[in-house]
Protein backbone atom coordinates (compact mmCIF):
# COMPACT_ATOMS: atom_id res chain seq x y z
CA UNK A 1 0.00 0.00 0.00
CA UNK A 2 3.14 2.19 0.60
CA UNK A 3 4.58 1.53 -2.11
CA UNK A 4 1.01 2.39 -4.38
CA UNK A 5 0.84 5.52 -2.64
CA UNK A 6 3.98 6.70 -3.57
CA UNK A 7 3.43 5.81 -6.98
CA UNK A 8 0.26 8.06 -6.54
CA UNK A 9 2.54 10.63 -5.53
CA UNK A 10 5.21 10.56 -7.78
CA UNK A 11 3.67 9.78 -10.99
CA UNK A 12 1.33 12.94 -10.34
CA UNK A 13 -1.63 11.51 -9.91
CA UNK A 14 -2.42 13.26 -6.84
CA UNK A 15 -1.88 16.72 -8.31
CA UNK A 16 -3.68 15.74 -11.61
CA UNK A 17 -6.87 15.27 -8.80
CA UNK A 18 -6.33 18.51 -7.31
CA UNK A 19 -6.63 20.59 -10.47
CA UNK A 20 -9.55 18.79 -11.17
CA UNK A 21 -11.14 19.67 -7.98
CA UNK A 22 -10.31 23.23 -8.97
CA UNK A 23 -12.40 22.45 -12.06
CA UNK A 24 -15.45 21.32 -10.47
CA UNK A 25 -14.96 24.25 -7.76
CA UNK A 26 -15.29 26.42 -10.87
CA UNK A 27 -18.30 24.62 -12.59
CA UNK A 28 -20.41 25.19 -9.05
CA UNK A 29 -18.78 28.76 -8.03
CA UNK A 30 -19.38 30.06 -11.29
CA UNK A 31 -22.61 28.17 -11.93
CA UNK A 32 -21.33 26.52 -15.46
CA UNK A 33 -21.06 22.98 -16.93
CA UNK A 34 -18.12 22.50 -17.92
CA UNK A 35 -17.85 19.81 -20.95
CA UNK A 36 -16.43 16.22 -20.06
CA UNK A 37 -13.69 16.47 -22.55
CA UNK A 38 -12.13 19.83 -21.53
CA UNK A 39 -12.16 18.36 -17.45
CA UNK A 40 -10.42 14.72 -18.80
CA UNK A 41 -8.00 16.69 -21.22
CA UNK A 42 -6.69 18.53 -18.03
CA UNK A 43 -6.72 15.66 -16.43
CA UNK A 44 -4.34 13.23 -18.01
CA UNK A 45 -2.60 16.39 -19.55
CA UNK A 46 -1.47 17.10 -15.54
CA UNK A 47 -0.05 14.22 -15.37
CA UNK A 48 1.94 13.96 -18.41
CA UNK A 49 2.96 17.46 -18.15
CA UNK A 50 4.18 17.06 -14.56
CA UNK A 51 5.86 13.94 -15.20
CA UNK A 52 7.58 15.89 -17.74
CA UNK A 53 9.11 18.41 -15.82
CA UNK A 54 10.15 16.40 -13.17
CA UNK A 55 11.80 13.78 -14.78
CA UNK A 56 13.70 15.39 -17.20
CA UNK A 57 12.75 17.92 -19.69
CA UNK A 58 15.39 16.61 -22.05
CA UNK A 59 14.38 13.97 -24.58
CA UNK A 60 17.14 11.62 -24.07
CA UNK A 61 16.44 11.43 -20.36
CA UNK A 62 12.73 11.02 -19.95
CA UNK A 63 12.63 8.49 -22.99
CA UNK A 64 15.57 6.01 -21.88
CA UNK A 65 14.86 5.30 -18.50
CA UNK A 66 17.00 2.41 -17.01
CA UNK A 67 14.94 2.56 -13.08
CA UNK A 68 12.65 -0.01 -12.98
CA UNK A 69 10.53 2.10 -10.82
CA UNK A 70 10.45 5.78 -13.14
CA UNK A 71 10.06 3.28 -15.98
CA UNK A 72 6.44 2.59 -14.74
CA UNK A 73 6.05 6.32 -13.97
CA UNK A 74 6.92 6.91 -18.03
CA UNK A 75 4.54 3.95 -19.19
CA UNK A 76 1.76 5.98 -17.00
CA UNK A 77 2.57 9.41 -18.49
CA UNK A 78 2.91 8.30 -22.50
CA UNK A 79 -0.87 6.64 -21.89
CA UNK A 80 -2.10 10.02 -20.36
CA UNK A 81 -0.26 11.79 -23.35
CA UNK A 82 -2.21 9.56 -25.99
CA UNK A 83 -5.48 9.95 -23.48
CA UNK A 84 -4.84 13.92 -23.50
CA UNK A 85 -4.03 13.97 -27.07
CA UNK A 86 -6.81 12.03 -28.25
CA UNK A 87 -9.80 14.25 -26.18
CA UNK A 88 -8.01 17.84 -27.90
CA UNK A 89 -9.57 16.82 -30.53
CA UNK A 90 -12.81 17.25 -28.98
CA UNK A 91 -12.22 20.54 -27.82
CA UNK A 92 -13.18 23.77 -29.22
CA UNK A 93 -10.60 26.12 -31.37
CA UNK A 94 -11.66 28.80 -28.79
CA UNK A 95 -10.12 26.47 -26.00
CA UNK A 96 -7.19 25.92 -28.07
CA UNK A 97 -6.44 29.49 -28.05
CA UNK A 98 -6.19 29.48 -24.64
CA UNK A 99 -4.37 26.22 -24.33
CA UNK A 100 -1.71 27.86 -26.81
CA UNK A 101 -1.08 30.41 -24.65
CA UNK A 102 -0.71 28.45 -21.59
CA UNK A 103 1.83 25.66 -23.25
CA UNK A 104 3.35 28.53 -24.23
CA UNK A 105 4.72 29.83 -20.68
CA UNK A 106 4.55 25.98 -19.77
CA UNK A 107 7.45 26.03 -22.69
CA UNK A 108 9.04 29.03 -21.27
CA UNK A 109 9.24 27.84 -17.49
CA UNK A 110 10.80 24.35 -19.09
CA UNK A 111 12.98 25.09 -22.08
CA UNK A 112 16.23 26.38 -22.45
CA UNK A 113 15.19 29.54 -24.45
CA UNK A 114 17.01 32.16 -22.28
CA UNK A 115 20.43 33.16 -22.88
CA UNK A 116 23.30 30.47 -21.82
CA UNK A 117 20.69 27.89 -22.19
CA UNK A 118 18.34 28.84 -18.65
CA UNK A 119 14.59 28.85 -18.41
CA UNK A 120 12.16 31.01 -16.70
CA UNK A 121 12.55 27.36 -13.97
CA UNK A 122 16.10 28.82 -13.08
CA UNK A 123 14.79 32.09 -11.68
CA UNK A 124 13.03 30.88 -8.52
CA UNK A 125 11.48 34.09 -7.44
CA UNK A 126 9.78 34.38 -10.93
CA UNK A 127 9.10 30.20 -11.20
CA UNK A 128 6.39 30.28 -8.65
CA UNK A 129 3.99 33.26 -10.61
CA UNK A 130 4.31 30.99 -14.04
CA UNK A 131 3.17 28.54 -12.31
CA UNK A 132 -0.03 29.99 -10.62
CA UNK A 133 -0.73 31.65 -13.44
CA UNK A 134 -0.89 28.77 -15.52
CA UNK A 135 -2.90 26.75 -12.94
CA UNK A 136 -5.26 29.68 -12.94
CA UNK A 137 -5.64 30.17 -16.75
CA UNK A 138 -6.04 25.92 -16.81
CA UNK A 139 -8.56 26.16 -14.14
CA UNK A 140 -10.92 28.97 -14.63
CA UNK A 141 -10.14 30.28 -17.87
CA UNK A 142 -10.48 27.54 -20.28
CA UNK A 143 -13.66 26.50 -18.59
CA UNK A 144 -15.19 29.43 -19.15
CA UNK A 145 -13.63 29.89 -22.81
CA UNK A 146 -15.31 26.44 -23.11
CA UNK A 147 -18.80 27.47 -22.39
CA UNK A 148 -18.19 30.72 -24.29
CA UNK A 149 -19.13 33.00 -21.41
CA UNK A 150 -17.66 36.29 -21.61
CA UNK A 151 -14.71 37.80 -19.79
CA UNK A 152 -16.68 40.41 -17.15
CA UNK A 153 -15.16 41.53 -13.92
CA UNK A 154 -16.47 38.50 -11.96
CA UNK A 155 -14.61 36.39 -14.24
CA UNK A 156 -11.54 38.23 -13.81
CA UNK A 157 -11.66 38.54 -9.91
CA UNK A 158 -12.28 34.80 -9.82
CA UNK A 159 -9.20 34.21 -12.20
CA UNK A 160 -7.23 36.89 -9.93
CA UNK A 161 -8.16 34.83 -7.09
CA UNK A 162 -7.01 31.05 -8.09
CA UNK A 163 -3.81 32.86 -9.10
CA UNK A 164 -3.41 34.26 -5.27
CA UNK A 165 -4.78 30.31 -4.17
CA UNK A 166 -1.93 28.77 -6.38
CA UNK A 167 0.57 31.08 -5.01
CA UNK A 168 -0.06 30.57 -1.19
CA UNK A 169 -0.31 26.49 -2.23
CA UNK A 170 3.83 26.92 -3.70
CA UNK A 171 4.69 28.40 -0.43
CA UNK A 172 5.06 25.39 1.75
CA UNK A 173 6.63 24.08 -1.09
CA UNK A 174 9.71 26.60 -1.60
CA UNK A 175 9.89 26.69 2.40
CA UNK A 176 10.16 22.95 1.99
CA UNK A 177 13.23 23.10 -0.94
CA UNK A 178 15.08 26.05 0.86
CA UNK A 179 17.43 23.30 2.29
CA UNK A 180 17.85 21.53 -0.79
CA UNK A 181 17.67 24.87 -3.24
CA UNK A 182 21.09 26.14 -4.69
CA UNK A 183 21.35 29.69 -3.73
CA UNK A 184 21.91 30.95 -7.59
CA UNK A 185 17.85 30.59 -7.56
CA UNK A 186 16.96 33.02 -5.55
CA UNK A 187 13.82 31.87 -4.29
CA UNK A 188 11.58 33.70 -2.16
CA UNK A 189 12.34 32.30 0.90
CA UNK A 190 16.16 32.61 0.28
CA UNK A 191 15.61 36.06 -0.45
CA UNK A 192 13.54 37.53 2.48
CA UNK A 193 13.35 34.53 5.03
CA UNK A 194 10.96 31.93 6.13
CA UNK A 195 9.26 34.24 8.72
CA UNK A 196 9.28 37.29 6.29
CA UNK A 197 7.98 35.02 3.51
CA UNK A 198 4.86 33.64 5.74
CA UNK A 199 4.06 37.33 6.81
CA UNK A 200 3.90 38.42 3.20
CA UNK A 201 1.81 35.30 2.06
CA UNK A 202 -0.33 36.35 5.21
CA UNK A 203 -0.66 39.65 3.37
CA UNK A 204 -1.70 37.30 0.13
CA UNK A 205 -3.90 35.44 2.05
CA UNK A 206 -6.16 38.57 3.20
CA UNK A 207 -5.84 39.60 -0.59
CA UNK A 208 -7.53 36.75 -1.20
CA UNK A 209 -10.49 36.80 0.68
CA UNK A 210 -11.48 40.59 0.62
CA UNK A 211 -10.82 40.67 -3.35
CA UNK A 212 -14.16 38.48 -3.31
CA UNK A 213 -16.17 42.26 -2.65
CA UNK A 214 -14.64 43.38 -6.13
CA UNK A 215 -17.14 40.94 -7.59
CA UNK A 216 -20.12 42.78 -8.99
CA UNK A 217 -22.81 39.64 -8.02
CA UNK A 218 -21.49 37.75 -4.86
CA UNK A 219 -23.02 34.36 -3.64
CA UNK A 220 -23.45 33.19 -0.29
CA UNK A 221 -21.51 29.97 -1.53
CA UNK A 222 -18.80 32.10 -2.88
CA UNK A 223 -18.39 34.14 0.65
CA UNK A 224 -18.62 31.49 2.84
CA UNK A 225 -16.41 28.88 0.76
CA UNK A 226 -13.64 31.58 -0.03
CA UNK A 227 -14.07 32.62 4.21
CA UNK A 228 -13.82 28.55 5.16
CA UNK A 229 -10.47 28.38 2.62
CA UNK A 230 -9.01 31.88 4.18
CA UNK A 231 -8.97 30.31 7.35
CA UNK A 232 -7.64 27.09 6.07
CA UNK A 233 -4.79 29.13 4.68
CA UNK A 234 -4.18 30.53 8.26
CA UNK A 235 -3.39 27.01 9.64
CA UNK A 236 -1.38 26.10 6.65
CA UNK A 237 0.90 28.97 6.99
CA UNK A 238 1.05 28.55 11.07
CA UNK A 239 1.84 24.92 9.97
CA UNK A 240 4.41 25.60 7.52
CA UNK A 241 8.00 25.13 8.34
CA UNK A 242 11.25 24.34 7.05
CA UNK A 243 11.68 20.60 8.19
CA UNK A 244 8.71 19.23 7.27
CA UNK A 245 7.23 15.53 7.46
CA UNK A 246 7.67 13.53 4.06
CA UNK A 247 3.69 13.72 2.82
CA UNK A 248 3.11 17.22 4.47
CA UNK A 249 3.31 19.57 0.89
CA UNK A 250 3.41 16.76 -1.69
CA UNK A 251 0.16 14.98 0.06
CA UNK A 252 -1.77 17.30 2.68
CA UNK A 253 -0.69 20.79 1.12
CA UNK A 254 -1.62 19.25 -2.51
CA UNK A 255 -5.25 18.00 -0.71
CA UNK A 256 -6.44 21.39 0.16
CA UNK A 257 -7.86 21.42 -3.31
CA UNK A 258 -9.85 18.61 -3.00
CA UNK A 259 -11.14 19.61 1.05
CA UNK A 260 -12.04 22.40 -0.17
CA UNK A 261 -14.66 20.76 -3.20
CA UNK A 262 -15.77 18.83 -0.22
CA UNK A 263 -16.62 21.97 1.59
CA UNK A 264 -17.89 23.28 -1.50
CA UNK A 265 -20.68 20.77 -2.50
CA UNK A 266 -21.39 20.02 1.58
CA UNK A 267 -22.13 24.34 1.21
CA UNK A 268 -23.97 23.88 -1.99
CA UNK A 269 -26.40 21.12 -0.49
CA UNK A 270 -27.12 22.99 2.51
CA UNK A 271 -27.49 26.51 0.86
Amino acid sequence: MKQFFNFYLDASVHVAFAVFCLLKITELLLNISINHNLMYFIFFGTIACYNFIKYGVEAEKYILVANRYHKSIQILSFIALGITVYLGFFLSIKVWYGIAILMFLVGLYTLPVLPKAKNLRSYGWLKIFIVAIVWAGVTVLLPVLSVNMRLDVDIWVEIFQRFLVVLILLVPFEIRDLAYDSPSLRTIPQRFGVIHTKLATGLVVLVFFFSTWLKETITHLDLIAKGILFLSFGFLMLYTKGKQTRYFASFWVESIPIFWLMVIYILDYII
